[in-house]
């Protein structure tokens, strides 16, 4: 057999492999990281993630930004000996080198064990922690999460069906755009025609969430509207073009349009935030486009609007 066989056959059997193995791991809702769960966890109802059914024992998986693990990387290498006594340890895993460090400490009166992994993610930085009370450290080991942190693995995508379903609402129009991504799981999603490599601000933008937050009385709607869109992340040198009351799926709400400045590109945008107002809470709504863009993504952001449903 030619090396060049060999190598492909080699290949062949890593990916049936690492397939195999990408079929055991357990990823919860909204998660870019899953693992195989040790025996007794099961999905967490309050956070993504994992927990025993007492919720005594908790693996919390987030997202960090791309350059945490790099950050990380960089401080393991200045000093392999950690700090605090606090020892950070290389971990192989089929998501890549992780990095994850082990610490006893207290969770109010009780004596916890903490466990920290990072993992390096193609747009994001892939992170677990773990807590593990005393009166369960007998089952769950230090040895027994290694080498659950062991079987770590990354989806480069979270299916966009699973993101929607994490909502609160039901999102029945898309308007077309190409990247959906959770902002904040089961609270804030983004719609947009860009992606973390060729930026956001750039091109349209829509966000949809749910504040805690409502007008104190239908006289207070204007004033809610226009101090909440101040608010709005990522602008500069913005200033209110209009604010007026108007009916969103025959419930009160309050539209605001603004010119600002986004992004490191200093792009000239025009926003528009919907609010809808419930008794204690408002739906969010902000829409962010070039101002060049402004004509045709506007119908966009008001179909994506209109296509907002209660569930069930």
């Amino acid at each position: 057999m030619t090396p060049f066989r060999v190598l492909a056959a080699v290949a062949v059997l890593i990916a049936t492999t690492w397939s195999a193995f990408a079929d055991d791991v357990v990823f919860p809702p909204g998660a870019h990281v899953g693992m195989k769960p040790l025996v007794g966890l099961v999905r967490a109802k309050s956070f993504i993630g994992f927990e025993t059914e007492d919720q005594g024992v908790k693996v919390l998986i987030a997202d960090l930004p791309p350059d945490a693990y790099g950050e990380v990387v960089n401080a393991f290498k200045a000093n392999p000996a950690g700090s605090g006594g606090i020892k950070p340890e290389s971990l192989e895993t089929p998501a890549g080198l992780a990095y994850y460090t082990v610490e006893s400490a207290r969770d109010g009166a009780t004596n916890v064990r903490r466990y920290s992994m990072i993992l390096p993610g193609p747009t994001f930085s892939g992170y677990i922690a773990v807590q593990v009370p005393e009166n369960a450290a007998r089952i769950y080991t230090d040895d027994a999460v290694r080498q659950m942190f062991a079987t770590a693995f990354i989806r480069n995508e979270v299916p966009v069906d699973e993101q929607l379903g994490m909502m609160p609402f039901k999102i029945t129009e898309l308007s077309n755009f190409k990247t959906v991504r959770m902002v904040a799981p089961g609270a804030a999603l983004m719609l947009a025609d860009g992606d973390e490599k060729t930026g956001f601000e750039t091109k349209p933008f829509i966000l949809l969430g749910i504040i805690g937050s409502t007008a104190a009385s239908p006289d207070d709607r204007g004033r809610f509207a226009q101090q909440i869109a101040t608010t709005i992340p990522g602008v500069r040198d913005g200033h209110i073009t209009m604010s007026e009351p108007i009916r969103i799926d025959g419930q009160a709400g309050y539209e605001t349009r603004i010119d600002a400045i986004s992004g490191k590109d200093n792009t000239p945008v025009t926003i528009v935030q919907w609010l809808r107002f419930g008794s204690q809470s408002s739906m969010r709504i902000i829409g962010s486009s070039p101002r060049t863009d402004w004509e045709k993504a506007f119908p966009r952001f008001r179909a994506v609007r209109d296509g907002i449903q209660p569930r069930g």
